[in-house]
């Protein structure tokens, strides 16, 4: 049991890591709170899976060309729906909403409400210290560790990722530099809807794909950025795995525990932010400011 908890946490804190630190970056970015994200992670799912059952397409071309149209999808909505209104918090929030209902309504009427499973891309398992991991599952742990480590690099040793950070922390600051903010919001919706897009074929042979799949990791990745701090790329991480592991806990400890999974990692949530508010890296993140 203890091996289960483990390779749960690990993989289920991977794909929310891999998710909220999206959502986190086009937060600090355009303060955008982008409640569609989670249903790119369910477009790019469900495009794979199509790719896979119905156009035959072979799994290591079906991924990479699921996260380029749900990249074009995030820009061509960030274009048409959000950039007009960017301005306005309040509209965007809404906006996205909507965007997020049209996509689920769009997969249930192509998909129907079925659910559908999808075989792994690697079968077998390997035996690490008695605890059996399938290799499928540390395919996924390992390509999203390495998407974050790109990431990471990314923001912190290039010019563009510079650009971006700069824009996170004063908008207008990085508008008198002479930075086309327009441009870096943009160019970070892409990167972040990009994210989702990895976090979608990640657990396309990990998880049965529904139509819905996307509302549950919306509310957790929104606990992560809250837990970890707003607008914190490392409180994100940290508070990822931290909810990850507190959810396999539950799974597997309580009775009826998949039921409770979400309540309690939630609680775990609320206890933290009692005790600190402004979330694990809060302060860190504004001295950053």
């Amino acid at each position: 049991m203890a091996s289960d908890i483990i390779v749960n946490g690990l993989i289920s804190g991977s794909i929310y890591a891999l998710l909220a630190i999206g959502f986190s970056l086009i937060f600090g970015v355009a303060r955008i709170v982008n409640i569609a994200h989670t249903a790119f992670y369910m477009v790019a799912a469900y495009a794979i899976h199509f790719a896979l059952h119905n156009l035959g397409v072979p799994y290591l071309l079906a991924m990479p060309l699921a996260i380029v149209l749900v990249v074009g999808l995030g820009l061509a909505c960030y274009r048409l729906f959000i950039d007009p209104i960017r301005e306005h918090e309040a509209a965007v929030l809404i906006a996205t909403i909507a965007l997020a209902m049209v996509f689920q309504e769009v997969t249930l009427m192509l998909f129907k409400g079925h659910y559908r499973g999808t075989p792994p891309l690697l079968e077998g398992f390997l035996t690490v210290a008695g605890v059996k991991v399938a290799y499928q599952q540390l395919l996924s742990f390992v390509v999203v560790l390495l998407v974050l480590g790109l990431v990471w690099l990314f923001l912190g040793h290039t010019r563009l990722g510079l650009a971006i950070r700069t824009t996170a922390q004063d908008r207008e600051v990085a508008n008198l530099m002479g930075m086309d903010v327009a441009r870096i919001a943009m160019l970070t919706m892409a990167i972040s809807v990009g994210m989702a897009g990895v976090a979608g074929a990640v657990v396309v042979p990990l998880f049965v794909l529904d139509p819905f799949m996307w509302l549950a990791p919306l509310i957790m990745i929104m606990a992560v950025v809250v837990l970890g701090g707003l607008g914190s790329i490392k409180g994100s991480f940290l508070g990822a795995y931290i909810l990850g592991f507190a959810e396999s806990l539950v799974v597997f400890l309580l009775p009826m525990g998949s039921f409770l999974k979400g309540s309690v990692a939630l609680s775990v949530m609320i206890v933290v932010l009692l005790i600190r508010p402004e979330g694990l890296f809060g302060i860190a993140f504004e001295e950053e400011r």
